[in-house]
């Protein structure tokens, strides 16, 4: 067994997910001779209520700046548009991510402006091209909810901004149980979690029961934000923060702490 195939033998990690985003991460764990539990704490839906999402999209072609915050507001959003009609060519499109990025492309849509190396809305802030948006109309896909700061900003630089919610998150009604019994073994060794809303969540889900075991395990999280909040919830020991929020850069994080353990 080579190195890399053996870098996370006798290791299980909780994969939280949504469940269609989740497979690459679990086979990468998978192939490095860990155990991957499947363990979503994030439903990702269609948007119920269609009408003021429709209502902007027939108002595509006048707006500057089309910005997407994830692959699911890609996935959702261009389904929704393309029922529509075609995307309007002189309209802009701004991604946070890398997934985003990617997620466009097998699209058939290249993102103009994207951040290439921290992905978040901060680093979507800082290019040159989010700066003189004095007058300027945006339009950011995204889910319900979520956080605030990037239309406050564009805002606060005279952009006109409108949010498109074109999918909806819940919390999945999933049996804990499984990870009661994998804790009481003490075959659970450490979480990656990749939102703060997926991190509430698994600490509601395992229910005061789970709690305490929970409160207890390493956890993988891919920003200082997750690190408060795991310290608000009463997290013993302080996340490990992966560099990057993909697939790649999570499962080093991964290997690095299991280097750690066994020196």
């Amino acid at each position: 067994m080579d190195q890399l195939t053996n870098a996370l033998r006798k290791i299980t990690v909780l994969v939280t997910r949504p469940e269609h985003q989740a497979e690459k991460l679990c086979h990468l764990i998978e192939n490095s001779g860990g155990n991957a539990i499947r363990f979503p704490t994030i439903e990702i839906v269609d948007v119920v209520e269609e009408k003021k999402l429709n209502t902007l999209i027939d108002q595509l072609n006048t707006f500057d700046i089309a910005i997407f915050i994830s692959a699911n507001a890609v996935k959702f959003g261009i389904k929704h548009i393309r029922s529509r009609g075609k995307w309007p060519k002189s309209l802009k499109i701004a991604a946070v991510g890398k997934s985003s990025v990617k997620a466009l492309d097998s699209l058939g849509l290249i993102a103009d402006i994207f951040p290439i190396e921290q992905y978040n809305s901060e680093a979507l802030l800082s290019l040159k091209e989010m700066q003189n948006v004095d007058g300027k109309k945006i339009i950011i896909f995204r889910g319900d909810g979520g956080r605030e700061l990037l239309a406050e900003t564009l805002r606060n630089r005279g952009a006109i901004v409108k949010y498109a919610n074109c999918y909806q998150r819940s919390v999945p009604e999933t049996d804990p149980s499984p990870l009661y019994k994998l804790w009481e073994r003490g075959e659970l060794d450490v979480i990656v979690t990749t939102s703060n809303e997926g991190l509430q969540n698994l600490y509601d889900m395992v229910g005061e029961q789970g709690r305490p075991w929970l409160l207890c395990t390493k956890i993988i999280v891919v920003s200082e934000r997750a690190v408060d909040l795991a310290k608000r919830l009463g997290f013993k020991s302080k996340p490990i923060v992966s560099a990057q929020a993909s697939d790649e850069a999570i499962l080093n994080s991964l290997i690095a702490w299991n280097s750690m353990q066994n020196t």
